[in-house]
């Protein structure tokens, strides 16, 4: 029976991994959107929950040139995103690549798709839950 139910709310909790995961990204995108050199982040998506829903995550080698260096941790490979840099709309003297606008944008999307996530999952929980009593 735990197992149906894990199957039934796994695409909506790898959803909300990724959509959390993802609102991180650009919130340090904006937060760091007067940082000299910083480039903004971001992943695709749809590319991710396909590869984390069919277990095929992308692994990020990380270069160890001291034998001194700690392992590290290659972010989304887990979730089977992969963490990418944003191409800039208009590049900046300083480096920067965080376009305010285009970050405002997709956080706010971000934001909705998640909330949208939560209903699915809430609705779904009380289906279950009505089906389930008398």
């Amino acid at each position: 029976m735990i197992n149906r139910l894990d199957e039934a709310l796994r695409f909506q909790q790898t959803a909300l991994s990724l959509r959390a995961t993802r609102q991180e990204l650009l919130a340090s995108n904006i937060a760091n959107a007067d940082t000299p050199n910083y480039k903004a982040k971001d992943i695709n998506f749809a590319s991710a929950l396909q590869n984390a829903l069919a277990g095929t995550a992308a692994s990020l080698p990380v270069a160890q040139t001291s034998p001194m260096h700690l392992q590290g941790n290659a972010g989304l490979a887990n979730l089977g995103g992969q963490v990418m840099y944003r191409k800039p709309v208009q590049p900046s003297a300083d480096g920067n690549t965080v376009d305010m606008d285009v970050e405002r944008a997709q956080f706010a999307d971000n934001g909705l798709r998640y909330e949208a996530s939560v209903r699915f999952v809430s609705d779904e929980l009380k289906d279950i839950q009505a089906a389930i009593q008398p």
